[in-house]
């Protein structure tokens, strides 16, 4: 439910105990908080230059829906369809549901503390600065090697494209990286390159840019659903669940991923004209569109080919649509669609990589050249090119292999954090206005949280090894640097 009212000025009084940023020791050091007040009066300052407020609800919402649907409806279907059958439509439900508790939460969230940070911020201001780092050091991992494989699967559909169109392919050389058959993935760097141009554009002109892009998937996805409706048969759905509610959930487990995403529109909030009112609105509106167009094209999939005949396929929308019509140029529309929703995707998870970052530069915790925003064009241009680098050619030259599921479980951990962060908040600062609350608190958000650790319980061990090396790395960066070069360890104003 909506409240009228913003965060408290800086300046206002905070009733907790002050957050130490000097002399204490390291248990006291490592728990250090940073007053809300003080995350909000930092808001859009950068080094040498100030983020540019321009976004309004609409392309805040562009931006959530562009880094969430994009490869997860193209090539889902085959993966779940076959675990739950027609009834896959139940589990994209229950996945949006569990996805739902924790956007309440960063709703509330992001209404009361506006800033670049999105989760790392909000850990900041309520479970101490180590917890943030930890928070932080994930969403690097989350967004860095979810750009890196969503460009090799661009790459991937951009054959098929070129193939349907002027019959003819790159050659695995050129389009694949070593170990996978190929040299260089050249088509995975251009795309993060193409990104990185409308980025450092400014912020206004890459939100238009992936506003076009998300439109154009969404005509795409309702152009399927335009056509494969006319094949659909009853029969189809006669055995809806043929796995039963063990099949359903399994599914469900699986379509969550294919929700991630939802929270980007919160590493805007320095950059959004009015962020107490529409990113709450942003994030929430989002995820329901997501889930409704979800919903449909897997209702009328189901309905326009036999689940059986699913088998694992990865272009169950192309097929479907050949079928239907007779006609194999539907595929290369398809195909187009899924170019364009990949590179919206790469796109807004790059915007948000560079806005964490950025704010974890302010604070002191990464390098200050993070935090350097250019006066003219108002984009940490720094920040851009070297992450878009260091993402493009991960994608062009690493097999990504395991390393790509780790994203999952970055991201669970930060929703995990994000619910427990509104718990703490609510009862530290139970007198701040907040534009959104999440109902039933604490109760949604102790459910947001359980959910979440019941995803990553059920990730695979070796997803689990990764996670524990990247933080492992992590703690080690923290100590060497961050500990002692924080902004309130060094009381720097």
């Amino acid at each position: 439910m909506l409240e009228h009212g913003a965060a408290p000025p800086a300046g206002a009084s905070d009733t907790r105990p002050p957050s130490p940023g000097g002399p204490g020791g390291l248990g006291t050091r490592l728990m250090r908080r940073k007053p809300v007040e003080r995350l909000v009066a930092e808001g859009g300052q950068g080094q040498g230059g100030e983020l540019r407020r321009s976004m309004g609800v609409w392309q805040l919402t562009m931006i959530s829906i562009g880094a969430t649907l994009g490869t997860g409806i193209f090539v889902v279907l085959g993966n779940a369809v076959p675990a739950a059958g027609p009834a896959v439509v139940i589990s994209f439900v229950i996945a949006g549901i569990t996805a739902l508790f924790s956007a309440l939460s960063y709703a509330e969230l992001a209404g009361t503390i506006p800033v670049s940070g999105s989760s790392y911020s909000y850990a900041y201001a309520t479970l101490g600065e180590l917890v943030a780092w930890v928070c932080g050091w994930c969403l690097i991992l989350e967004y860095g090697v979810s750009v890196a494989a969503v460009a090799v699967g661009w790459g991937q559909y951009l054959n098929e494209l070129l193939a349907g169109t002027f019959g003819f392919t790159l050659p695995d050389a050129l389009s694949q990286p070593p170990g996978d058959g190929g040299y260089f993935n050249l088509p995975a760097l251009l795309v993060v390159l193409l990104a990185m141009a409308f980025l450092l554009g400014g912020a206004k002109e890459s939100a238009r840019a992936n506003t076009i892009m998300v439109l154009v998937k969404i005509v795409a996805l309702l152009l399927f659903c335009g056509v494969a409706f006319q094949g659909i048969k009853s029969g189809n759905y006669a055995d809806f669940m043929p796995m039963g509610m063990t099949g359903v959930s399994a599914a469900g487990a699986t379509l969550f991923f294919s929700y991630i995403g939802f929270d980007a529109a919160s590493t805007a909030g320095e950059e959004a004209k009015n962020p107490q009112r529409d990113l709450p609105r942003a994030i929430m509106l989002s995820l329901v569109i997501v889930t409704a167009l979800y919903c449909l094209v897997a209702a009328i999939a189901v309905g326009a080919m036999p689940w059986q005949k699913f088998k694992g396929s990865e272009a169950a929308l192309a097929g479907i649509m050949k079928a239907v019509t007779g006609q194999s140029w539907w595929a290369v529309l398809l195909a187009f669609g899924a170019v364009i929703a990949i590179a919206s995707v790469v796109l807004t998870v790059l915007y948000g990589q560079t806005r964490i970052l950025f704010a974890m530069a302010r604070d002191g915790l990464v390098p200050k050249s993070f935090a350097k925003v250019h006066a003219k064009s108002g984009v940490p241009r720094v920040n851009t090119v070297i992450v878009s680098l260091f993402c493009g050619v991960l994608a062009a030259a690493v097999p990504l292999g395991q390393l790509a599921d780790a994203t999952s479980i970055g991201t669970l951990f930060a929703f995990a954090l994000v619910n427990v962060a509104v718990i703490v908040l609510r009862r530290t600062r139970p007198e701040m206005k907040r534009t959104f609350r999440t109902p039933l608190s604490p109760l949604f958000p102790a459910i947001g949280f359980l959910l979440c650790l019941w995803m990553m319980y059920s990730l695979e061990a070796v997803t689990w090894v990764v996670f524990g090396v990247w933080m492992v790395v992590g703690l080690v960066v923290y100590f060497g640097y961050g500990l002692r070069r924080s902004r309130l360890a060094t009381s720097e104003k």
